[in-house]
């Protein structure tokens, strides 16, 4: 090899070594975790099971210094739970939206519509709920995604 060839080869081996911690990340660093929750049930047991289920995790991994995301998705009649006018556990889902931006609440607009056609009127749905075409839908699209599926 000649001199300005191994130098330039060294160069690029010093370049690599200076850019390998950035490639690599720490050990420690902080990691992203994705867990969805189903809630379909008209049953305030199983919607505070959900909720304490979030609260949990995220209250784990923020103690561990890592980033939690978590979607509750409501579909058929666990779709009350997000109902302005009828969940039993408003008081907890106002606090969630206060304390808990992680954590966010995808309403079915199947179950939506169902529920209109027999009320003859849209349900009320809480502020912090965001509207999904299809709840099955949205959590076979989050698990394709890479997220943790759970029904407590």
């Amino acid at each position: 090899m000649g001199e300005p060839t191994m130098t330039i080869a060294l160069r690029a081996l010093f370049a690599a070594f200076l850019l390998l911690p950035l490639a690599v990340a720490p050990a420690g660093a902080m990691e992203k975790h994705r867990l969805a929750l189903q809630i379909s049930d008209n049953d305030p047991v199983k919607m505070n099971a959900v909720l304490n289920v979030a609260a949990n995790v995220s209250k784990y991994y923020s103690d561990k210094g890592d980033e939690i995301e978590i979607e509750i998705v409501a579909f058929n009649a666990g779709l009350n739970m997000l109902r302005q006018d009828a969940s039993p556990v408003l008081d907890r889902l106002k606090s969630f939206k206060q304390g808990m931006p992680n954590v966010s609440f995808m309403a079915c607009e199947n179950t939506l519509a169902a529920m209109t056609r027999v009320e003859g009127k849209e349900p009320p749905l809480v502020d912090n709920a965001e509207r999904v075409p299809a709840g099955v839908v949205t959590l076979i699209e989050l698990g394709e995604k890479g997220w943790t599926i759970v029904r407590p």
